[in-house]
């Protein structure tokens, strides 16, 4: 299964805070924005979201379609496929936005320790 581009987005309580730490390892500003409360910050391949007041628990991600530069990549899972695999292998979803036959959709899990795991398709 292609999951596609891997971070992990991080319910933060300072966002400057969070970004000039984040800075400290050698990540900069890739995505995202200080006045809507997030930023993504990139550093070689791995991804960090940074997110203010959005929820409550970190989510590790997964963006089918995408590399570590959130350029397209050509072949890749559709986020459906994707859902009916991990349904099928007994995976129960919290949440999905499935409802179109192509294109973005997304879907959210937990793994057996209570990590929300996010699947979300941008094209």
């Amino acid at each position: 299964m292609k999951l596609g581009a891997f971070s992990i987005s991080l319910a933060v309580k300072n966002l400057e805070v969070s970004k000039s730490f984040y800075e400290k390892l050698g990540f900069s500003v890739f995505g995202g924005a200080m006045e809507k409360n997030y930023l993504i910050m990139k550093n070689e391949d791995s991804l960090i979201g940074l997110f203010e007041g959005m929820f409550e628990n970190n989510i590790l991600t997964f963006n089918p379609g995408w590399n570590s530069s959130a350029q397209n990549l050509e072949e890749f899972d559709d986020v459906r496929a994707i859902h009916s695999k991990l349904t099928a292998s007994g995976i129960t979803m919290v949440s999905e936005q499935l409802a179109n036959p192509e294109g973005p959709g997304s879907m959210v899990f937990m793994d057996p320790d209570g990590n929300a795991i996010l699947i979300d398709q941008h094209r």
